[in-house]
């Protein structure tokens, strides 16, 4: 089988290291890769986000199955693309992708078949969501549409600040046509998660869930990042949580998606907040998460490329799976000034020292090779990962190995999955 990975980042990088393992894999390729993923797979200088040259190279290489890492991609219709001229590809079409390309729209769906969310409105129009706004006690949440390199969530502590926001989107437009509606939301507090389902439009088969960390700095200051780290188990997600997270959240949306005519296959992500009255959405997307899937594929035991599979194929029934015991946790090493201006272009020291660290593994995310020499390409420039026994192991095998990396201006949060370590999970 060949198959194509779609993307360039941490999370395609950890989609191939699992991919490689299928003993039926006879060549693997990414489009466009990076420096880490051009260790295991041929990569093509074919942007992601480039769906004219993607179906060529699908076509050109004669590719068995291609997986669509990247949320833009499927939003703008790539799996469409591709099953047009008859290839197998795993990701959900562009109607469906719209759970994740449009915030209001996923709001209306979770409205109409009863999907726990926070209480939101959606406007075109400056006044209107004013007046919403006032019905809503401080603090805010306000959303751009669309996508938005997940820069598009402002979180605002007062009402002064959230005037500001929404006027950024729909007066000033500095999301551009992502910002043309914009999402004002209650803030919902508790406990986050993640949680991973495949699909295959049908069947509805659980993954794990994992805890992600999207602010820049320790103690969850600073910047909304697109996530700073990342562990899976979640300890404190208990079995009935869970049932209830799986049942009438993520197989609710896709019932509830075919119900509405539209087929959802893939994997399905939602990102929840625990509250006193029990779990409810803050977002879906469309895609594997980053840096979730660092933290998560470690752990899979089972054959990724048949899961993959199965899903495109509508016989995922035939399937389960399976996950190590193990904690694992990862932590994501940015360049400096990251999430606005940074450099790139910086020589990365240290890369084989780290992953000698028991348990470890890098992938890469922002990397890119100059002359034999590794260097910085992105904001996320590396996702260290670690297994170990328990929370407290993981994170400080992660961390022993982010100690051997160096590169100037590098910067990662001391504070990944410090509380459940400290609780002795």
């Amino acid at each position: 089988m060949r198959i194509l990975v779609v993307g360039g980042g941490g999370r395609e990088h950890a989609l191939v290291w699992k991919l490689a393992q299928n003993p039926t894999v006879d060549r693997l390729f990414a489009a466009p890769g990076n420096a880490g993923i051009a260790r295991e797979a041929t990569c093509v200088p074919v942007a992601a986000h480039d769906l004219r040259g993607i179906v060529d190279l699908v076509e050109q290489e004669n590719i068995d199955l291609t997986v669509v890492g990247p949320e833009a991609p499927l939003v703008g219709g790539l799996v469409d693309e591709l099953e047009i001229v008859g290839r197998r590809v795993f990701g959900p079409p562009r109607e469906a992708a719209r759970i994740e390309g449009s915030k209001a729209w996923t709001k209306e769906l979770c409205q109409r078949y009863g999907i726990p969310a926070a209480r939101s409105g959606a406007f075109s129009d400056v006044e209107p969501a004013l007046e919403y706004l006032d019905s809503l006690e401080p603090p805010y949440v306000i959303k751009a549409d669309g996508l938005a390199a997940g820069k598009g969530v402002v979180i605002a502590e007062d009402r002064a600040e959230a005037v500001v926001a929404i006027r950024a989107c729909l007066v000033d437009r500095v999301f551009g046509e992502a910002g043309a509606t914009v999402v004002v939301e209650e803030h919902l507090t508790g406990r986050e998660v993640s949680a991973f389902a495949l699909t295959d439009g049908r069947e509805v088969l659980p993954l794990v869930m994992a805890q992600d960390f999207k602010r820049v700095g320790d103690g969850d200051t600073g910047l909304n990042t697109g996530g700073m780290g990342s562990y899976s188990p979640v300890p404190y997600v208990d079995e009935a949580t869970a049932a209830r997270i799986w049942d009438e959240i993520l197989a609710r949306a896709v019932r509830a998606m075919e119900s509405e005519g539209v087929r959802y296959r893939g994997v399905l992500y939602a990102g929840l907040m625990l509250t006193d009255e029990g779990p409810k959405v803050l977002e879906f997307n469309c895609r594997f998460g980053d840096p979730e899937t660092q933290a998560i594929l470690p752990r899979l035991r089972s054959d990724l490329g048949e899961l993959l599979l199965a899903c495109v194929e509508g016989n995922l029934s035939n399937y389960r799976a399976l996950f190590s015991p193990e904690t694992c946790v990862t932590v994501v090493i940015a360049s400096g000034g990251y999430p606005a201006e940074y450099r790139t272009g910086v020589e990365i020291h240290g890369l084989g020292d780290a992953e000698a660290v028991e348990g470890v593994l890098v992938f890469h995310a922002g990397t890119a090779e100059r002359e034999g020499r590794v260097v910085t390409a992105g904001g996320r420039v590396l996702a260290v990962s670690a297994l170990g026994a328990t929370a407290a192991e993981a994170r400080a095998r992660a961390y022993e190995a982010c100690s051997r990396i160096s590169f100037e201006g590098m910067l990662y949060r001391r504070d990944i999955a410090e509380r459940v370590a400290q609780e002795g999970r």
